[in-house]
């Protein structure tokens, strides 16, 4: 067994994969022992050739396996199946971390004896990216000062290090699924939130180490107005999927209610003061406008079909993207 598994969902990103896990090869991280474990879920194995190449260098320190089937959960999970790790270390296909990223968290997680360490996702932008979008932060992330206590809302499974006997115990107490991430949530997002939740009953330890950033590539077809309004669309959506998924009987009705009665009354506020707000402040009118997307993202999980973010889920042979 090693210390540290570094578990790495990719889609159709080679040469973004191949920068990520040179970084790795240039971790500071010294005395302990890693190996890193690649699952491509892309049916063509576009991430074959830097495979190969990384492999030389790595040796069997890289074990890589193709999942063509378009489910992010099942990637996630076929990754943590063949770790070895006491420890499991996620980390998604277009972040890159600084150099002592690995020495970070585990200063953390034996300072503060904690399950789970969170890490910072700093955006990365393209020479194309416009400038409102740079100002107006959109792809920023809430930072928060290291050893602070967290819970789901801070989480996410993008640079993150997991107690590995954990991730085990969830996954033997949920004995329909193959892994802890859920394979339900696969393609619409959210089987992290998913996961971190149920750690969380289970008793986990959560902190943020906020000295280990990664920089996540955004690609000049993500900063624009259209893909903004649609991610808000899509998460309002998951946010009420995931807090009734949580819920059983008359708790998840009374709690679908409360919640749906509340994104009415803020998708009508988040739209009038994005209409107000247009002539003078354009910024200030597009938060609004998000926000008034992700209520009405709220409200369509009553009426519609989820959003999916990972592949045509009517095709078993779609191909899925990374978020």
């Amino acid at each position: 067994m090693v210390d540290l598994s570094i578990c790495i969902c990719t889609y159709k990103r080679p040469l973004l994969l191949k920068r990520l896990l040179q970084a790795i090869l240039d971790q500071t991280l010294s005395g302990h022992s890693i190996e890193v474990v690649v699952v491509d879920n892309d049916v063509e194995s576009s991430a074959s050739d830097v495979l190969k190449d990384m492999a030389s260098v790595f040796g069997t320190r890289l074990k890589s396996y193709n999942l063509a089937y378009p489910n992010i959960s099942l990637a996630r999970n076929a990754a943590i199946a063949a770790a070895t790790g006491i420890w499991v270390v996620m980390i998604d296909d277009d972040e890159v971390p600084v150099l002592e990223w690995l020495a970070q968290l585990v200063q953390v997680q034996n300072a503060h004896h904690a399950d789970v360490i969170f890490a910072p996702v700093l955006p990365e932008y393209s020479e194309q990216t416009p400038e409102w979008i740079r100002r107006g932060g959109f792809f920023d992330r809430r930072r928060l000062a290291t050893g602070t206590l967290i819970d789901h809302r801070d989480a996410r499974s993008g640079n993150v290090m997991i107690r590995h006997s954990l991730l085990n115990a969830l996954t033997q107490a949920q004995k329909d699924q193959a892994g802890p991430f859920d394979p339900a949530f696969g393609t619409t997002g959210g089987e992290d939130t998913m996961l971190f939740r149920q750690l969380a009953k289970l008793g986990a330890v959560m902190v943020w180490c906020d000295e280990a950033p990664a920089y996540e590539a955004i690609p000049a077809d993500r900063a624009t107005a259209k893909w903004l309004l649609q991610r808000s669309y899509r998460t309002g959506q998951l946010f009420i999927r995931t807090e009734l998924a949580m819920l059983a009987g008359t708790k998840k009705w009374m709690s679908a209610l409360m919640l749906s009665g509340r994104a009415c009354l803020q998708f009508v506020l988040a739209l009038v003061f994005a209409l107000v707000c247009l002539p003078v402040r354009s910024l200030r009118s597009f938060y609004w406008l998000r926000i008034a997307a992700s209520q009405l993202g709220k409200l369509s999980y009553f009426w519609g079909r989820a959003a999916h973010a990972y592949g045509n889920p009517d095709k078993k042979n779609t191909k899925t993207g990374q978020d």
